[in-house]
Order: C-alpha cells, then structure tokens, then sequence
C-alpha cells in the first residue's frame, strides 16, 4: 500500500508530500493542473528513466520519496536476494542531480535502477493508455486465463521441466558439434598419438640418452684416457699404488713415537684402500668400453625423434610431450564414447520432453476448463458498462514448440456488435471499449490474484452518465481487497472515493507551481459541482453532488 508520497522539485511541483489511506482513493483537477505530472514523478520512484526536463529548478536536485506498507506483499525473498534491508514499512527513493545523473535508494541502501524497476512493479500497477495496449498482447491474455484457472504452481512445474529440457538439448547440441568437428580431426590426432606413444616417453629419458650419446661417440679418447690413468697408479717403477705403499712401509715404524705419528699413518693407510679402490673401478671400466657403432646408431635416431617430436609439438622437454600426449589421448577416447554419450543424451532429452509436455497438458486442460466462466464474466461485467452485445471467442490451441508459459496459442477474438465478425482486439476494439474491457480483466484479476496497488490513469477517458458510474463502482468494489487510485474527470467516479484528493496550479511571485490537497467532505461537494456544470457552480449542481457523495 502507498502509505506517503513526497516530490521535491519536480516538474511545476516546488514540494508536494501527501499522506494516503488503503481503499478506494480518486485524484481530480483541471486540464493541465499537473494529475499527469504527480503520476510522472511517481513513475520515476518506481524506476522510470530521467533526465534534466525532469528538474524545475535546474540548480537543485529533484527528490522523490514514496513509502509503502508492504507487509502483506511477501517480499521479504526479493530483499535477500538483493541483499536489501527489509522493512515493513520500506522507503523508495529516487534522486535526480543538476548533473543529470540519478540516484536510487531502497531504505536508503543504494540500488540500480533494474532492482528499483523490480520492486516497483510488485508494489504498483499504473494502468495507463500503454497498459491498455498490453491487453492485445497473447502473453497478458494468458495471463488472465491462468489466473482463472489456478495454474501458478503448474506453471512453476512447467518452467522448472522446460529448463531441464532446454538443458539438456544444449548439451546435445554441443555434443554433436563436437563429433562433427572431431571426426575431421580423429585420423590426424590418432597419428600423432601413435607417434608419441611410439616413442615411449618418460620422464628423464633425453638427459640419459644424451649422456649416453656422448659416451659412445667419444669411446676412443674415453680407452685412451682409461689406460693413460691405469698405467699412472699401476705402473711398477713410477706408480702411485706401489709408491703409496712405500709411504705406508716407511711410516708405519714411526707409530710408537706419539700420537701426531699415528694419525699420519692413518690417513696414509685411508688414501692408500682409496686409491685401490679407484685403481679398481678404473680397471673394470677399461675392460668394459669398447665401440659399439649399432648402439650409438641406435641411440642418436631416439634422440633424433624425441628432437622432431618437440619441434612438432612445439615443446621445450619431454615431459612437456607427455602432457601432449595425455591431451591426444583424451581427446581420441572422447571421440571414441562420443556416439554412445550422444545417444544416451537423447534418451534423457526425450524424457525431458515428454515430462515437460504432460505439464503442458495439464496447463492446457485448466486453461480450456475455465474459458467459459472467463467468456460469461467478461460479457456480464461489460453488459454493465455500455456493451450489451460484447462476445469474445477464446480458444486454447496446441503449439507446435514449448514457450515460456506452456505449449499453447491462444487464440482471444472480439466483437463489439451483434451480427459483427470477430476480430483481434488491437484490430476491432476502439480506445473506449479497450478501457473498460482491460478495467473488468483487473477487476476479475483482483479477485484471483493479489495485486499489487492500482493506479488508473483516466481509465474512464470516452464515457459518461451511468456507464462511468458503473466504473466508479468496480474500482470501488476492487478497493475492498486492495489500494485503488483513480485519476479522473468524471465526477461520477471521483464520487466513489473513499479519499478525494485535488490537483491545482497556484501563481506564486516565482512562478506557477502545481499542488495537491486532500479534499474535506465540503470542498469535495464544490468540486464536484464543478466537475459537473463548471465555475459558476449552481444550486442544482451543488444538490446533485451531495446525491452523489450520499
């Protein structure tokens, strides 16, 4: 419910902030008093785009501030979801700088005007001359018939299932791109996979291959170089183990003369088993290097192929191929399984799809079961105001394709006169006739949804005498359950008002500014009487306004 309404600078308007009731409240004033302006800036608290023409004093900042009871609203999972203070009694604010840049705030926390948009469109429905043409669209229609039909939950159902369905053909989709783009590609990634596998990569392999390869391709110097050290500790006369074991027979008499001695000889006898045992090592190794051309033959074509494979694969190191490889491998196994992932995945979008169309069915047999009742009330309702002969002819049709909200077409004709052929409303049905037909769909909306606050915007624009009192009466019985505001002419309609409020220009020294009072039983009388014979208010008008009030 819009508790309060504050403007600051906006428009004509200087500082307006009005205070309203639940129930039935009208808004009248004369042509160009500024109803369309109170309604423009309440269209930018609720998340309208602006710009500077919005500002009267284009020096100051223009301020609008609604405050809403929303304790019946259920909008406490929108406030979490955007991470927003709730309040029970929560405060829209919109601010619109000299700069031209725009402000939104929801209990004063910062929003973009997407969120303020939202929150808006759940808290008020400003039916205006746009809203009207709304009524011709298919997805408004079947709203309507949903409403009837009770299909909320359905729907809900439905949506879930056609997202799965959509899912899953997405990801069919996509599996058989791949398989057409990999079957382009399989003979040439297998080729590549059996070269590296080929190869039989392992970590280390080229340091190892490579140590090898100079061993055997240097043998000559490695014998020569073996016997040249073999002859230096081996040799009878000159060589280091005979020489050392002089050493030790000399030192080992020099023992018993103290510790230093001892030590000495010790150390001797340490470098003399060292030098035997390389003396050793260096024997086996003389007696086991021999050339072997076939293995260094063999062992520079592997490292000839580990250098082709790199630069193929445009890799720095082996272990960098075995990455490469293990990539092949998934992507030929993949193609591999491809056919039986695909066909696996075309059960389970078939299943989707039969699940997601026994939905549909039962949508499209609530649908179809509350038409008539839909077609009386709609017909009864505009009997009352003016259209004795409306007939509509509303049928629910299977679709070929699932759409957001079931799988059907609607098809929603209407004819105005007896005798006429039937016709898309947007088509066949005049200004007036959309006005009071779109006033019974919210009227019958109201009684099967709870609707958020209901702003008509000269909905009774075209009619008058006791066609717009019967309107006055529905918005007054739509008020019994909700918040229903009237911007009106009629003083037939501004009658029915629990609440009347007037719109006025006042001339002030600078300048016009357009105000807005709530009316006191007295004031409502005059300007009703004004509304029905003008300025020069007569006894008779003064007298048929009190009728009307009673």
């Amino acid at each position: 419910m819009l508790a309060n309404l504050s403007i600051q600078n906006y428009a004509l308007i200087d500082d307006v902030n009005v205070t309203f009731s639940n129930g039935f409240t009208t808004i009248t004033g004369e042509t160009g008093a500024g109803k369309s302006i109170l309604l423009g800036g309440l269209s930018l608290v609720l998340g309208k785009r602006a710009d500077l023409t919005s500002l009267k004093n284009t020096e100051q900042k223009c301020v609008i501030e609604a405050e809403f009871d929303i304790t019946k609203y259920n909008l406490k999972p929108f406030f979490q979801e955007n991470d927003l203070d709730y309040e029970d009694r929560t405060i829209l604010r919109r601010e619109i700088l000299p700069s031209g840049k725009s402000r939104a705030f929801v209990n004063d926390t910062p929003v973009t005007l997407d969120v303020l948009k939202a929150l808006g469109d759940q808290l008020v429905d400003v039916h205006s001359q746009h809203q009207t043409l709304r009524l011709t669209e298919n997805d408004f229609q079947l709203k309507v018939v949903d409403a009837l039909a009770n299909n909320s939950e359905r729907l809900n159902t439905y949506r879930a299932c056609l997202n799965r369905y959509r899912k899953a053909s997405k990801e069919l989709r996509e599996l058989e791109d791949f398989q057409n783009n990999a079957d382009k590609e399989h003979d040439y990634n297998s080729f590549l996979l059996r070269e590296l596998e080929n190869a039989k990569l392992k970590e280390g392999m080229q340091e190892e291959l490579e140590a090898e390869y100079e061993q055997l391709s240097n043998v000559e110097e490695i014998m020569e170089q073996l016997a040249a050290g073999h002859q230096l500790l081996n040799d009878e006369q000159l060589g280091i183990l005979g020489r050392l074991g002089e050493l030790k027979r000399a030192f080992q008499g020099l023992t018993d003369f103290g510790p230093a001695y001892a030590s000495l000889n010790e150390r001797i006898q340490s470098v003399l088993i060292e030098t035997d045992d390389i003396a050793s090592e260096l024997e086996q190794l003389k007696d086991s290097v021999e050339a072997n051309p076939e293995r260094l033959e063999a062992v520079n074509g592997q490292l000839q192929q580990l250098y082709d494979l790199q630069k193929k694969h445009h890799a720095a190191s082996v272990g960098e191929l075995v990455v490469i490889r293990e990539e092949l491998s998934k992507k030929v196994e993949a193609v591999a399984n491809i056919e039986s992932k695909i066909t696996e995945k075309r059960g389970e979008v078939t299943q989707l799809a039969d699940e997601t169309e026994n939905v549909a069915e039962k949508i499209r047999d609530a649908r179809n079961s509350v038409i008539p009742k839909l077609k009386s009330m709609l017909q009864e309702s505009l009997y009352a105001l003016g259209m004795p002969s409306a007939s509509f002819k509303i049928e629910v049709n299977p679709s070929e394709t699932f759409k957001p909200n079931g799988k059907d077409d609607l098809v929603f004709l209407f004819s105005a006169n007896k005798g006429s052929d039937y016709g898309e409303l947007k088509k066949v049905a005049s200004g007036g006739e959309l006005s009071r037909i779109m006033l019974t769909i919210k009227s019958i909306l109201a009684t099967y949804e709870h609707l958020p606050t209901m702003m008509f915007d000269e909905i009774d624009t075209g009619v008058s005498g006791e066609i717009s009192n019967r309107m006055g009466e529905i918005m007054q019985q739509m008020s019994q359950t909700m918040q229903v505001f009237s911007i009106t002419h009629l003083p037939q309609v501004a009658s029915k008002g629990q609440h009347q409020f007037k719109v006025f220009k006042e001339e002030g020294e600078e300048g016009t500014s357009t105000r807005m009072k709530e009316l006191t039983n007295d004031e409502r009388v005059q300007e009703l009487a004004e509304m029905l014979g003008g300025k020069s208010v007569s006894e008779s008008a003064l007298a048929h306004a009190r009728q009307l009030l009673q």
